[in-house]
């Protein structure tokens, strides 16, 4: 599976899953036409893109759904999500539960299974996707305030994990940020800080060449040299070292 990771940040997330001549998109969180041009930068025809999986409808996720207007993409969310979601026709509007989902194109000799978990972020469904092809599986942990067991069930298994490694907390404590947004970002609701991610994927990675994407990092309380650190470090403490047991990539 090929994985391109388009947007990342409070900015705009947009994440690109592909196998074979099919797309699938996870998050949709810049302008359409930022999305398009980056799609066809990495050899990608925004036509080919299958389904678009939105993990909740913050601005930074779903600024750019109406690329499923234009390309009559179909766009998956929790159900209590939709209610935030305006911009999206009804025709292409599915929700997800807890069942998986095969995408399997006529035609074609690739497809996707995508199983939906929840997360913890202040959204009305927020989810997480882990995503399979023949060969692969790939988890994606955006934007949650802590990582349950039922994410670690959920994410285990995977060759490529994709997983928020927001801020460090003592960097928010002394940011200028109000003190609601400071209470905001480090709560049960909030993001993953980089012990808290790392502690996550110290329970996940198994040494046998995982790939980890850190993202979703804080360009005011993060630095993506601590993030990575951070990571590299407690996994260190399991025996296991970068580049001989796993590749870790920080966006």
């Amino acid at each position: 599976m090929k994985v391109d990771i388009l947007a990342s940040g409070s900015s705009g997330n947009c994440i690109a899953l592909t196998a074979g001549n099919s797309t699938i998109l996870v998050d949709a969180g810049i302008a359409k036409t930022k999305i398009e041009k980056r799609l066809m930068e990495n050899g990608i025809e925004p036509g080919n893109i299958l389904a678009i999986f939105v993990t909740h409808a913050h601005n930074d996720h779903v600024k750019g759904l109406p690329i499923a207007e234009k390309y009559h993409i179909p766009v998956y969310a929790g159900e209590e999500e939709w209610k935030s979601i305006k911009i999206v026709s009804e025709e292409l509007r599915h929700s997800v539960y807890e069942h998986g989902f095969l995408l399997d194109p006529e035609g074609r000799n690739d497809w996707f299974i995508v199983e939906p978990f929840k997360t913890h972020h202040d959204a009305y469904d927020p989810r997480g996707y882990a995503v399979h092809t023949e060969e692969h599986k790939v988890s994606i942990c955006l934007d949650t305030g802590r990582v349950d067991e039922d994410i670690l069930a959920a994410m285990s298994g995977s060759d490529i994990y994709i997983i928020e490694s927001n801020h460090d907390p003592v960097m928010v404590e002394h940011s200028d940020y109000p003190n609601s947004v400071k209470a905001r970002i480090v709560s049960q609701v909030g993001h993953l800080s980089n012990m808290q991610t790392a502690e996550a994927l110290v329970q996940l990675v198994q040494g046998r060449g995982e790939k980890i994407y850190l993202t979703h990092l804080s360009s005011n309380n993060n630095m993506p040299s601590l993030a990575l650190m951070t990571t590299v470090r407690q996994l260190m403490k399991k025996g296991f070292k970068q580049d001989t047991h796993y590749e870790i990539e920080v966006f």
